[in-house]
């Protein structure tokens, strides 16, 4: 079975799990224990040990990311041999939109990262943030967000056209999976609804 046969059989509860159920765990812990520390220390907390939890953040990012954007590629492209002969579905242009999101999230990740290990180390040192170099990140980050954004929201409703398409077996317009395309958009919601239809497309033949 491949990785794209995977996602598409996998049950609803599998994907939420794995996209937003371990991830809000994580998050439980943390807080949990920075209130724990809080509370029941005689000290003000160490900052360190605060900034070590950030250093996960890039690990669940990843798993919320590739769970997320495979789901979204598997429904895109591994559905396309049920798409009707006569209609055409412009994978090309969905394949770069795709892999634009991917590219800057990890980048960003990482960068995340490497800012949070490197800040407990400058708070120690009485280190000055450099103004400048900030204003300058923001300045590229701010338009990037927003063409990224663009291109998830093409992704979505790429795979509700698709999506739509196999299951009514005939070409569609936006207002024919309107309601796919905000199931999308709120994924921990639409997961669903959308993935038990996705089985069922996957299973036959």
């Amino acid at each position: 079975m491949t990785i794209t046969q995977t996602f598409l059989k996998a049950k609803h509860w599998h994907l939420f799990l794995l996209t937003f159920g371990i991830p809000m765990i994580f998050q439980f812990v943390m807080m949990g224990t920075m209130f724990a520390s809080i509370a029941g220390g005689t000290q003000p907390p160490d900052p360190s040990e605060i900034f070590n939890f950030f250093k996960f953040i890039p690990v669940l990012m990843i798993l919320f990311m590739g769970t997320l954007f495979g789901w979204i590629w598997s429904i895109a492209m591994g559905l396309q041999d049920k798409v009707p002969a006569g209609v055409k579905m412009k994978t090309t242009k969905f394949k770069i939109f795709f892999f634009i999101p991917i590219v800057y999230l990890l980048l960003f990740s990482v960068g995340i990262s490497m800012m949070m290990s490197a800040l407990p180390v400058m708070i120690e040192n009485g280190g000055k943030p450099n103004i400048g170099l900030i204003g300058s990140m923001i300045g590229i980050i701010f338009p990037l967000h927003f063409f990224v954004m663009f291109c998830i929201f093409y992704c979505n409703y790429f795979v509700a056209k698709t999506f739509k398409t196999v299951e009514l077996q005939r070409e569609t317009t936006f207002s024919d999976f309107v309601g796919e395309f905000f199931m999308i958009w709120f994924y921990p919601i639409g997961i669903w609804i959308i993935q038990p239809k996705v089985n069922k497309m996957a299973e036959s033949d």
